[in-house]
């Protein structure tokens, strides 16, 4: 079985909003073969797969990793959309508009939450983030093209010394204290409300988050000093 099936049955199940245990019980499993199905460690067999789909309520080509839609239809490079409705055909291929959708759905979801918070600082500040993330990969992807670098009004020499990034971290900063700062009442954010409020979008979300996540950890595993066969925590 794929490792789309582990990764897609841990997203559904995070989704979900509940336990490993919880949902064991529910699927007829106990919790260590459950995260072994999860882990990718060992694969399940039919009965499971078929149980996990009623629990989840998606279909098989979605718990395999074959469709991005889930009542399983399979969807193709023209029909792709994402929250800014575009439509146009993007050079790259598949993969572009898919990484497309997951980052702009996922924006989509925390500009919608931070104007529900109303903190116009905050907006502020995410998009400062943001652009200047888009800002660096525009920049190289110019840059490698053999564009003059004098369409940037920040000099090159700064750029490769990081100028962009400190910019990124001192919004980041500004962000945490904006939102430290807030004493409105935040908009629900847990697994479930994410869910029923923003349909389709929290699936890119989930995705995006547990990318990085999984980006991080293999980072760990190769960066934590290891002593006596176990690693330093």
């Amino acid at each position: 079985m794929n490792a789309d099936f582990a990764r897609v049955l841990a997203l559904l199940r995070q989704e979900k909003g509940i336990s490993q245990r919880k949902a064991a019980a529910a699927l007829g499993v106990s919790q260590a073969l459950l995260s072994h199905y999860e882990n990718g460690i060992r694969e399940p067999g039919l009965a499971f797969v078929v149980k996990a789909c009623d629990y989840y309520h998606v279909s098989a080509d979605y718990l395999l990793g074959r469709s991005l839609s889930r009542d399983g239809a399979f969807i193709e490079a023209g029909e792709l959309a994402d929250a800014s409705e575009a439509r146009e055909d993007l050079k790259g291929g598949v993969m572009a508009k898919l990484q497309k959708k997951l980052i702009v759905n996922t924006a989509s979801v925390l500009f919608d939450l931070l104007g529900k918070v109303g903190s116009r600082d905050a907006v502020s500040q995410a998009g400062a983030y943001m652009g200047g993330a888009l800002y660096q990969l525009f920049r190289l992807l110019y840059r490698a093209a053999g564009g003059n670098e004098g369409y940037f009004s920040t000099d090159a020499a700064s750029f490769d010394m990081g100028a962009l990034a400190a910019d990124m971290t001192l919004a980041r900063i500004q962000y945490g204290k904006a939102l430290a700062a807030y004493r409105g009442e935040f908009p629900a954010m847990d697994a479930q409300s994410l869910a029923e409020d923003y349909q389709g979008f929290s699936q890119s979300m989930a995705q995006v988050f547990h990318a990085s996540d999984e980006r991080v950890r293999k980072l760990q595993e190769t960066t934590l000093p290891v002593q006596g066969g176990r690693e330093t925590r």
